[in-house]
């Protein structure tokens, strides 16, 4: 039995998040990525303070005090640092091997030009990710589908998504596509009653193609900007749970042939290396075109961004640096690798 349901409009308007507070200009810019000039003192200590203590600021101070000369002995000590910080073996090879033709040509004068070098190169491998969602304002509705392995964070992040898209003015519908977690349907709830958004749902093992289908229905129907649909939690081992993604594609199609507009995989941050494998099989399984990474502000590593980055080139959505919705960020690449990095190379 399919169940739409709706929050009463609440008492209060929700407050907008602060860096989505913009003038009146088209919807489809309001998630433009943030220059990192743009950024104020306040959100540069902000993006430090939830990646604090991390592996790289930590490597990267020991071995500069341990080794100050620039030498091959330094620079194989850095790519073992980059590799233990989950940066990858293809991209940290790649960093060093820059660094190394620069340091033979004379170019850094101390380990403090040498680190700037490597905060740029890392800058530069991030920043042709660094896409936002824009909302096409001609698919009514834009239909967003949400993957990803259990445990990531998906159902939470949709939460957080629908918050912003919410605050640019965005009507916003949710399909709880997710029929295997039982508790999936009412978390997803609890976020569409605190955002004041309709959930359409069915009961307990549903078809999950059948619930997101209703959904878009209703979404066609009642002239809805956006559409976001939850999916169940699969490992991206299980063939079958991979092939009901293509179903649920495959449905979609019958009403709107361009739907799903976009596949968000979520990836936990904390999962390092894992994160390559994932992303690898849902993408041949679904076609993804964008990503987001949850749990950044729970690992002392981060580095997985970079290893996804030189892998795949899969546009980063937006990544997770805490438990608010104010904590799901547009990626910006330069506040990434600065809250990565050490700001100096003082005693380790």
């Amino acid at each position: 039995m399919l169940k739409f349901w709706k929050k009463k409009p609440a008492d209060e308007a929700h407050e907008p998040l602060a860096e989505e507070v913009m003038p009146q200009t088209d919807p489809v810019a309001a998630e433009s990525s943030p220059q990192p000039s743009a950024l104020s003192a306040e959100e540069k200590r902000s993006w430090r303070e939830r990646l604090a203590g991390s592996v790289l600021n930590r490597d990267i101070r020991t071995l500069f005090a341990r080794n100050p000369q620039l030498d091959e002995a330094l620079l194989d000590e850095l790519e073992t640092a980059l590799i233990s910080a989950d940066v990858g073996i293809a991209a940290s090879t790649a960093l060093v091997e820059d660094l190394r033709k620069r340091m033979a040509k004379r170019e850094f004068a101390d380990a403090g030009a040498l680190l700037d070098a490597l905060r740029g190169d890392l800058v530069a491998l991030l920043a042709p990710v660094a896409e936002p969602i824009r909302v096409d304002p001609e698919a009514r509705p834009y239909v967003i589908l949400m993957v990803g392995v259990n445990g990531v964070g998906k159902t939470t992040t949709i939460g957080k998504i629908a918050r912003r898209l919410q605050t640019q003015g965005r009507s916003v519908l949710l399909a709880a596509g997710d029929t295997f977690r039982a508790a999936a349907v009412e978390q997803l709830r609890t976020w569409g009653e605190r955002n004041d958004v309709p959930v359409i749902s069915q009961g307990p093992g549903a078809d999950s193609a059948s619930v997101i289908f209703d959904a878009l229905q209703s979404a066609q129907s009642r002239d809805v900007d956006v559409l976001i649909a939850d999916t169940a939690g699969r490992l991206h081992t299980q063939t079958g749970l991979m092939d009901e993604l293509t179903k649920i594609r495959r449905v979609l199609a019958k009403l709107d042939a361009n739907a799903p507009h976009e596949v968000l995989l979520v990836i936990d941050g904390t999962t390092g290396q894992n994160a390559i494998n994932q992303t690898r099989q849902f993408r041949a399984a679904i076609g993804v075109t964008g990503l987001v990474v949850t749990k950044l502000d729970g690992t002392a590593k981060g580095g997985v961004v970079f290893a996804l980055a030189k892998e795949f080139g899969l546009p980063i959505r937006y990544v997770g640096l805490g438990e608010t919705a104010e904590d799901l960020r547009i990626f910006n690449p330069a506040a990434f690798v600065d809250a990565l990095l050490p700001t100096d190379l003082g005693s380790a």
